[in-house]
């Protein structure tokens, strides 16, 4: 995860599990720090799109909006010396809804309950 010059955090998608990288997406977002962008290369995009469609329909559902995705290819020299395309991806999200109180908890809100 790293600061962004134009004033919000990126978390960049590894091999980590998936709930490691939306508890942090979400944590930036309910701290008002600005918009998150999650980037990826290679195998790990699937694992981007993951976490950003965890953040939108479970944690924070109808409260981010996604930006203009950009992809592309990035030339990297492997292990052996050789040149190598690797795809990208940058997903970009901004939260639209109110921000939680400060020391509430992560995690997506309960069901509601009927009335007794």
């Amino acid at each position: 995860m790293s600061d962004d010059p134009g004033g919000g955090t990126t978390v960049f998608i590894g091999l980590k599990p998936t709930m490691t990288y939306v508890f942090q997406v979400v944590t930036q977002l309910n701290s008002g720090s600005g918009p998150v962008v999650v980037k990826a290369r290679g195998n790990a995009i699937g694992k981007a799109v993951d976490v950003v469609e965890v953040v939108r329909r479970r944690f924070l559902e109808g409260q981010v909006e996604l930006g203009a995705i950009a992809i592309g290819t990035e030339r990297l020299t492997n292990r052996e010396g050789r040149e190598a395309n690797v795809s990208s991806i940058s997903i970009p999200l901004t939260r639209t809804g109110p921000l939680p109180p400060a020391g509430t908890a992560v995690g997506p809100e309960p069901p509601a309950s009927d009335p007794p």
